[in-house]
């Protein structure tokens, strides 16, 4: 495709059309990633023949095109993304000074678990309010404190969404580093939420135990360590004397086998999750091989939220479903060789979702990705509310 440029009359500037510039803009209005990227796309179809266009011929487009696939709201909040508003400008506690971003503070009101919908309603109102008041300037804590009033005033929010708010923002000034465990079966999406709360909290430290797993196969020969070079699912079958075992017993040969991985991948568990908590670095570790027995050789640190989460998909043929498509999605995964060894998999999800039964760790089940995202976020605050007991003004004083 030819390279269009996009001319701002008022900036007197051209920029190059982006299609990830216009993708964003059409998420904030409201739009599922899949489908701002299709409207994006038909978008930059449309122009492939123009070698410039301004950037109100562009925004008309991009309204006319919605008006005819989305509803009327989408239209009125992509509209809204270009009025005018004033230019607040917020002071940090740190010292800093930004200009208030709607969409920044959006994103912040998502990670209590807001739909995009209640969060632009609440983002509204303080903007109404900034207008009003005809604010240049004001501190982080006032619009951290107008979100808490707007949210409890809201009919559909309410007292009890505000208070997740609440002990969210006291966790966020505190400084305190988040461990975030995800486990599961292979195939159940870890990775793939793994990246969205990453995104979602601005967490730049992620690790999976899979990649620990292919370190040490490059440092310990198989002949030395044959479980480690296995699968998680198939580890049983490097243990000794398996002959003697009745095929009954499938399920515990499964596990066994990945006791016997999870032992092996401890230590260097340990260290990463050490090393975050040592540093006060938030953390996102996924993958197969996190256990409650990982979890138990963590130091224990009132000053780190340690939350661990199971997801689980709870049929088998969404599971059979979601690893051929990731073996679609990404040839090199071999989601073959995972569906000659589905019945393992699913063996060992059972027993993954009955430790965590045990073990009383949440488990979450993986359908929806942004609801699922949102679940594991009410499930950290369930967290962190359990000893807090602050009052509005105490937090935003």
């Amino acid at each position: 495709m030819a390279k269009i440029l996009i001319e701002d009359p008022d900036e007197n500037t051209q920029v190059p059309f982006l299609r990830g510039i216009l993708t964003r803009s059409l998420q904030n209005a409201g739009l599922a990633f899949e489908e701002a990227y299709n409207v994006a796309s038909d978008i930059r179809r449309d122009l492939d023949d123009e070698a410039l266009i301004t950037t109100h011929e562009l925004r008309d487009r991009v309204i006319k095109q919605l008006k005819t696939t989305c509803s009327a709201k989408v239209v009125e909040r992509y509209e809204s993304q270009g009025a005018a508003v004033t230019a607040t400008r917020v002071e940090h506690a740190d010292g800093r000074v930004t200009t208030f971003s709607a969409d920044l503070h959006r994103r912040r009101l998502e990670t209590i678990g807001l739909t995009h919908e209640e969060s632009f309603g609440v983002i509204t109102k303080i903007q109404q309010y900034l207008v009003d008041k005809q604010l240049t300037s004001t501190t982080s804590q006032n619009i951290a404190h107008l979100s808490y009033r707007y949210l409890h005033q809201a009919p559909e929010l309410g007292p009890a969404v505000a208070r997740r708010w609440l002990v969210w923002v006291d966790f966020l000034r505190s400084g305190r580093p988040l461990i975030l465990l995800i486990g599961g079966t292979s195939g159940c999406g870890k990775s793939t939420i793994a990246t969205a709360l990453a995104n979602q909290l601005e967490i730049v430290r992620t690790q999976s135990t899979d990649m620990l797993r292919e370190v040490m196969r490059t440092m310990i020969s198989k002949r030395l360590l044959p479980v480690l070079h296995q699968s998680s699912f198939s580890a049983w079958e490097a243990l000794p004397l398996q002959e003697g075992r009745l095929t009954e017993d499938q399920e515990l040969l499964v596990a066994d086998g990945f006791l016997a991985q999870v032992e092996l991948l401890s230590v260097a568990s340990e260290a990463v999750i050490e090393r975050a908590i040592r540093e006060r670095v938030s953390l996102i570790f996924e993958g197969v091989h996190i256990h409650q027995s990982m979890v138990d050789k963590i130091p224990r640190d009132t000053d780190v939220l340690i939350a661990p989460i199971m997801l689980a998909v709870l049929k088998r043929k969404d599971l059979k479903e979601r690893i051929r498509g990731r073996g679609t999605r990404a040839p090199e995964r071999r989601s073959e060789r995972y569906l000659e060894h589905f019945d393992e998999i699913w063996q060992l999800q059972s027993f993954l979702l009955s430790e965590a039964d045990r073990t009383k760790t949440p488990i979450i089940v993986n359908g929806d990705r942004d609801k699922v995202v949102r679940e594991i976020m009410r499930t950290v605050i369930d967290m962190l509310s359990k000893d807090f007991a602050l009052t509005p003004e105490e937090v935003f004083r």
